[in-house]
Formats: C-alpha cells, structure tokens, sequence
C-alpha cells in the first residue's frame, strides 16, 4: 500500500496531521504490511519504503501520482483529495472540514463518528498516536495547560479566562504570542520531548473548543499522558473524552465549575481510554479494514464509534 502525504515527515515542530501519517505508517508495518511512503525530499520514515516526490507536484493536486508507485501496490491512501485519480484503487482522510452542502466522493474517510455525520456520511476511523512519543505520569504538577492553535475557535481565551477566574496557573503552549496576564505562563509552539512534558505534568488539559471539532489529536495526548481534560460538547469532543476522563461544560461559568470534578479523575482511566481506542496499531487495524471494505466492494465501512 502507498501513504501519500504533501509535506516532509517527519514533521519540525508540533504538527497534526503529519504525525497521524508517520503513526499509521508505523503501525501497518508492525501488523506486517509492506508500506511505500510518497513524499517530499528529505522524508525519513523508519522501516517504510521512501518514493521522494517534489513537494510542488504534490502540492498540486492534479498530479498523477501513478508513475511514482511500485509496482504491486494495491491500494492509495492520500491525507488530501487528489483530483486525478491513480491507476489503482484509492481512498482519503479529511482531516479537517467543509462548508455545509459541499459533496466529498465515496472514498472519503473521516476521523470521527461526528464528523462524518456532518458529510452524510457513517465511514470514520479515529487519529491514533505511537505512544512511545508521549510519556504517562500519575503525579501531576500546579499548572494547568492549553496546547494547540491559539485560534478564536480552539477556545484558548475561555481557557486563560476560566484559569483566571478559579485562581489556577495555567501554561499557553501554541504559535504565536498573544498578550496574556502575568498569571499566565506562554511558552510558544512546543514538540518531542518538551511537549510530553507539559502534557505529562499537567493537572488538567483545556479543551473549550467553540466550534465542531473534527477530532482533537491534542485530546488523545492528553490522554496518553494521563492527564484528565475539561472541553465543552462541540463536536467529536463528547466522542473522544468520557465522563470519567472529563469534565464538560457549555459556557465559561459550566467550565469553572466543572474544575473540581475534571482535576479529579483517574490518571490511569484516561490512558486506558487511549489504549483502548487511539493507539497506532488500532488505527491501522481499522485502516486495514477499510482498504479491504474498498478493494472488495467499492464501498467504505461504517466505522466503531467510541463507547
């Protein structure tokens, strides 16, 4: 099978998507898959075969990646549409979202059950992470943390606002500099081993998200981490957490309040949660599933929503 994915892997800095790539690459050769990785130059991918492909071409997407293919490969599987479709069969992953009354094609596949819902659709399989990149820690420091884009969306405000209000130290980890109160602590765009820090020395994860989310893959590395989280219910948030790994609330005063209960929750209930649903090797597990639903009938699987 061919990964296609239009930047170099592995990503410098925090990425998203890009560590979804290199997570499945490694979990579907750990399931024993031959796996060739298309990609720009300078891409290093352990245990995968490397076709280096020129980012502008990748970029476009009306290249036709068939020529770049090995021979015997059964299956595409690009991380963006392509609109020229490869001699062999292909299917995709929307990471992100549409504009209601947009059509995506049959081979689409989405990253929640929620997600895929809000494009008529039921055939998900949720991000997972090789948990070698994150570090589980049951004690927790005096901070809170918010880890992500500083986007009006991602709810970082609510996040610095609600730590304000409960009297809480908080850690802004994300792009750019916002201007922040003394109380808040800003340590700009984190990765590797300075980002499983943070997440595992946090007592609690903000996740005040104010629009659909997709997914979250900073939910899932909190979780990893052991670190319980507090999110509103927009989107696949309700989805990916659970009621003993979470606290939920649907304004900043419901947050606040949710603070005693969400800091409360049991390390090791959230990195069960993780094992059991958002490790590598289950996303390639369902992957796999999906190539086969594919290749045998042309039609995508329903996917295992979260319980």
């Amino acid at each position: 099978m061919a990964l296609v994915h239009h930047t170099k892997l592995p990503v410098e800095g925090y990425g998203g998507t890009e560590r979804v790539v290199v997570s499945l690459a490694a979990g579907l050769v750990a399931l024993g898959h031959e796996v060739t990785l298309l990609a720009p130059p300078g891409t290093t991918v352990p245990n995968v075969r490397h076709v280096a492909v020129p980012g502008r071409q990748l970029h476009d997407a009306a290249t036709d990646l068939t020529p770049f293919l090995p021979d015997g490969t059964e299956i595409v599987h690009a991380f963006y549409p392509l609109k020229v479709a490869p001699a062999v069969p292909h299917v995709w992953t929307l990471e992100g979202t549409t504009k209601p009354g947009v059509t995506r094609p049959p081979n689409t596949i989405y990253v929640s059950a929620d997600h895929a819902a809000r494009h008529g659709s039921t055939s998900f399989v949720y991000n997972g992470l090789d948990p070698a990149e994150l570090r589980f820690q049951a004690k927790k420091g005096d901070y809170d943390l918010f880890l992500g884009r500083l986007h009006t969306i991602k709810g970082w405000r609510w996040a610095v606002e609600g730590a304000r209000k409960a009297g809480r130290r908080i850690v802004v980890a994300g792009g750019w500099r916002p201007t922040l109160s003394l109380s808040v602590r800003f340590v700009g765009e984190v990765g590797g081993a300075k980002k499983a820090a943070l997440l595992a020395g946090a007592r609690l994860f903000w996740m005040p998200a104010i629009w659909d989310e997709p997914f979250g893959l900073t939910l899932i590395e909190a979780l990893w981490s052991g670190t319980p989280v507090l999110g509103t219910r927009r989107g696949a948030l309700p989805e990916v957490l659970s009621d003993d790994v979470a606290g939920f609330g649907d304004t900043l005063e419901e947050l606040v309040a949710a603070i005693p209960g969400a800091e409360a929750k049991d390390p090791a209930a959230c990195r069960a949660r993780a094992e059991r649903w958002f490790g590598h090797l289950r996303m390639a597990e369902e992957y796999v599933r999906f190539y086969r639903g594919w290749l045998r009938d042309g039609v995508l699987p329903a996917g295992e929503r979260t319980r």
